[in-house]
């Protein structure tokens, strides 16, 4: 089945895919401060509602497009974000590869200061192309699933 569109803008999309089942974050380009949280918090709000139907749901990040986010929106997402995602449920976030130099630099620090943090625990693990972040995605839920 093909992902479904909950929303899109033109810096990115938020879509789910029920054969994962995840929510996918999709960055087409650049998103100033603004754009990004906005997008972050819809997209969280879907997985939220989500996941009264289907648990447990995935985390995808598509970050082949993105490209470089500020310190402050490093901090945003490690004070803020991560820990309302914890607590709806997040656990592990698949996180496809940037093509570009900004964008991998970006992951591995959201990366490492997630991996580090005492207040949460959410494993993100970055995957070569979307193929393979949807299928790590998925083996994982299934052992969170059979661990149930």
């Amino acid at each position: 089945m093909a992902d479904i569109t909950l929303a899109a803008y033109a810096y990115g999309s938020v879509l789910f895919d029920p054969d994962v089942p995840c929510i996918i974050t999709r960055w087409h380009s650049f998103a100033n401060r603004q754009q990004f949280q906005t997008m972050m918090d819809e997209a969280l709000a879907c997985y939220q509602a989500e996941a009264r139907r289907t648990w447990p749901l995935g985390w995808l990040a598509d970050t082949r497009r993105m490209s470089a986010l500020t310190s402050d929106d490093q901090h945003w997402l490690h004070t803020i974000w991560n820990p309302r995602a914890y607590k709806a449920g997040i656990r592990h976030i698949g996180i496809v590869q940037s093509e570009n130099v900004f964008g991998q630099i970006a992951a591995a620090s959201y990366s490492t200061k997630t991996l580090t943090s005492k207040d949460y625990q959410i494993q993100p693990v970055t995957q070569p192309t979307i193929a393979a972040a949807k299928q790590w995605l998925h083996t994982t839920i299934q052992q969170r699933l059979a661990v149930s």
